[in-house]
Parts: C-alpha cells; sequence; structure tokens
C-alpha cells in the first residue's frame, strides 16, 4: 500500500521524527520542571538548558537507531559534528521564544499568566522545535552522517551483488568446458 511505501523509502525520517518527539517530551518535561521551580525568572534559559539534556539523548538513539546505517566519519569527528550542528539547533529553538517573550513582549504583567504560558508553549515548544527539527534533518544527512549505507544493517546487503538473483547453484567445470566427475 502507499502508506507502507512511503515509510519504507523515507524510513531515516520516520525513526528520525519518532526520536524527535521522544526529545520533545524530554525537552518538555525538563523545560518545565526547571521553569517552575528554580528558572521561574528565565524562561529561555529552561529552554536551553532542556534542550541540551535532550540533544544529548537525541545523539544517541540517532546514532544507533535512526542514521544505523549511515556513517562516513570517525566517531569523535561525528559527535563533534552533531553537537555543532545541535547547537545551532538550541540556538534556532530559542528565537522564537525570545522573539515572543522579549520582541511582542508575551510576559506578565503585559498579558496574563495563562496567556504567557500559551505563548511559551506555542513559540518555544511548537515552532522552535518545528524549525530546528527541519534544519537538523537536512544538517544531520548532508553533514553528520553524510554516506548512506556506510555501516549496513545486519542481514541487509547493499550494492551490486545484493542485485544478482541466482536460481541454480554454480557449477563447477574443467579447463575445456566439461564438468567434473563426481
Amino acid at each position: 500500500m502507499w502508506l507502507t511505501r512511503l515509510l519504507r523509502r523515507h524510513h531515516e525520517a520516520v525513526k528520525f521524527l519518532v526520536v524527535g518527539g521522544v526529545c520533545f517530551l524530554v525537552t518538555t518535561a525538563v523545560n518545565y520542571a526547571l521553569k517552575l521551580t528554580v528558572l521561574h525568572e528565565k524562561p529561555v534559559t529552561a529552554l536551553v538548558f532542556a534542550t541540551i539534556v535532550s540533544t544529548i539523548l537525541s545523539y544517541v538513539l540517532n546514532r544507533e537507531w535512526s542514521f544505523r546505517s549511515r556513517g562516513g566519519r570517525e566517531r569523535h569527528h561525528e559527535a563533534a559534528l552533531f553537537f555543532g550542528v545541535s547547537a545551532i539547533g538550541v540556538a534556532i529553538n530559542a528565537i522564537p521564544l525570545g522573539i515572543s517573550r522579549y520582541v511582542l513582549m508575551l510576559e506578565v504583567p503585559e498579558v496574563t499568566r495563562a496567556v504567557q504560558e500559551i505563548a511559551d508553549f506555542v513559540s518555544g515548544n511548537i515552532a522552535g522545535t518545528l524549525l530546528a527539527m527541519a534544519f537538523r534533518l537536512w544538517a544531520f544527512k548532508r553533514f553528520v552522517f553524510p554516506q548512506p549505507d556506510a555501516h549496513p544493517r545486519p542481514g541487509h546487503s547493499s550494492g551490486p551483488r545484493s542485485q544478482l538473483i541466482t536460481h541454480e547453484p554454480a557449477q563447477a567445470h574443467n579447463p575445456d568446458g566439461t564438468q567434473p566427475e563426481a
């Protein structure tokens, strides 16, 4: 069916979105835990810290599941690129919240506490996350894990020999073209 074909064709993106969903939940939980306790006066700092925590989780999950067959770089180089791209993603993620709070002034006492929290969630957790996720997917595939099938999955063969299908067992021949006697 068309959905199955679409999922197989974009399996890395689907896995990336699942990892993103898990990390979104972690980011949201850590963000609100900090924002409602020790960092209630610093919502951007709380979001940045929460995003850094989930970025570490994201590296492990993306490396070992989403992009496990990709590679092309040594692990330390790959990790440095991953966290460099993710640092840019953290900044992208914080921009909408910064605009909401400090440009549009959607904070108490200018607005009610409920409006402030809704604006924070929509700008930081929804808009920021979507922008950063789109950037990360592109950058991870382009720079961090650039070579598809660099690490073939177990039981998965890629390359020209995987396209050959042999229906009969190979038979040995003598140099003169006759079959050897059994």
